[in-house]
């Protein structure tokens, strides 16, 4: 499995606090099943996105790791003003490999114009926003018909694995399969922070996509679709049917 959304990086952010736990996790995410993974730091008002020192730890942590898991790189991106202006200006430094696939985090309460602008913008410089974990933030659990206006204008969605299995309670994990059933998801991480309460363990999830689901479209969305990001290829984006947007829009009233 190929896990984009993770935080394994050491004391950036809110996850792995120090190399040791870095490496810990790294571990558990291997022996799991996971060949790759991005480490995505928050660029956030809480925690600011040193470029430098984010790509020092980033080597040192692959190095010490590379024998048992590749380590990319990435970045948790709050979509703000001031980030988006610096994004704009320099992209390579917020997304996946230096790449095309940028992790796109919204806030809490979503103006939705201004998002869906500044998405535009992402778009039109030739970044493609991919949408973390919708099913956690409580407007868009909501408003499941403006995260489809976005995915037509060229963004990607990305779900939180532990969403499925109930870690954030009872309407997140409604809302994910409301966006799997409405096929609104291209991508199911971990958002690993430590070993022992949000791991990088995909396993379990993984089966249940593939129980419930089928098993060709957990290899889409643990597999193939993030190998695609890590490389620069195009992802499916196929929009859901004619039958399946009806659902999505009544299930957003």
């Amino acid at each position: 499995m190929i896990d984009i959304h993770s935080h394994v990086l050491p004391g950036v952010d809110d996850g792995a606090r120090t190399l040791e736990e870095s490496v810990e996790m790294l571990r558990l995410a291997a022996a799991s099943g996971t060949t790759d993974i991005v480490a995505t730091p928050h660029a956030s008002p809480e925690f600011t996105f040193d470029s430098q020192r984010v790509r020092s730890f980033y080597r040192e942590l692959s190095d010490k790791c590379k024998a048992f898991i590749s380590l990319h790189l990435g970045c948790d991106f709050h979509l703000s003003y001031a980030n988006l202006v610096d994004a704009l200006r320099a992209p390579q430094k917020y997304t996946i490999n230096q790449g095309k696939y940028l992790m796109v985090e919204l806030p809490e309460l979503v103006a939705f114009g201004s998002v869906r602008e500044g998405l535009n913008q992402l778009i039109r410089a030739g970044i493609t926003p991919i949408i973390t974990h919708p099913e956690r933030n409580m407007s868009l659990q909501h408003k499941r018909d403006e995260l489809l206006r976005w995915v037509k204008d060229g963004c990607l969605v990305q779900v939180t694995a532990q969403s499925f299995l109930g870690r954030f309670g009872p309407a997140a994990k409604n809302s994910a399969e409301k966006l799997m059933n409405a096929e609104l998801v291209h991508f199911i991480a971990s958002d690993a922070h430590d070993c022992v309460d949000r791991t990088p363990d995909l396993s379990a999830a993984y089966k249940y996509i593939s129980s419930k689901y089928s098993p060709e479209r957990a290899e889409l969305l643990f597999i193939s679709n993030p190998f695609c990001v890590l490389h620069g290829e195009p992802v499916s984006s196929n929009l859901p049917r004619e039958s399946k947007i009806s659902t999505l829009f009544a299930l957003s009233k």
